[in-house]
């Protein structure tokens, strides 16, 4: 398998806004609450992995799938009971990602643990032989040379 679709372009800064701390935080982008995500294939599942600390996984969390892009969507609350310094993101998050071709949508798993939501897709190995097919090229007498 080659390489999967990327997701959510940030423009050519990408995550270097991120390495910056509090007093830059109103140059991050619009999406201001990212969620960290790293994929990968493996024992032919497509995973992908959220960095989503401090949230209750049945209450804060969702994982949906539409037209072959996967959706997580988390909410992590901040309960101030006085003023006080914080550098954790509170608010909503969300990252979609494109799905394989091959993935096998009636076979998705998710699990919370440690901070980390892991979801797995199963990727269906019937379907990756007919996912590539090459076009022929033909030279075309109608096209005129200007």
């Amino acid at each position: 398998m080659s390489t999967l679709t990327r997701k959510d372009y940030r423009g050519p800064l990408g995550d270097m806004v991120e390495w910056l701390e509090a007093p830059w935080a109103a140059f991050r982008p619009v999406a201001a609450n990212p969620m960290r995500v790293e994929d990968f294939v493996q024992d032919g599942s497509y995973v992908i992995r959220a960095e989503l600390p401090g949230i209750d996984p049945d209450k804060d969390a969702e994982v949906t799938v539409a037209d072959g892009i996967l959706t997580i969507r988390a909410e992590r609350h901040d309960e101030k009971t006085s003023k006080h310094h914080s550098e954790f993101r509170y608010g909503t998050f969300s990252r979609s990602v494109t799905l394989p071709a091959t993935a096998d949508v009636e076979h998705i798993e998710a699990f919370y643990g440690h901070g980390i939501l892991e979801v797995t897709v199963k990727l269906n190995e019937a379907e990756a032989e007919q996912a590539v097919k090459t076009i022929p090229v033909r030279q075309d007498q109608h096209i005129k040379a200007t």
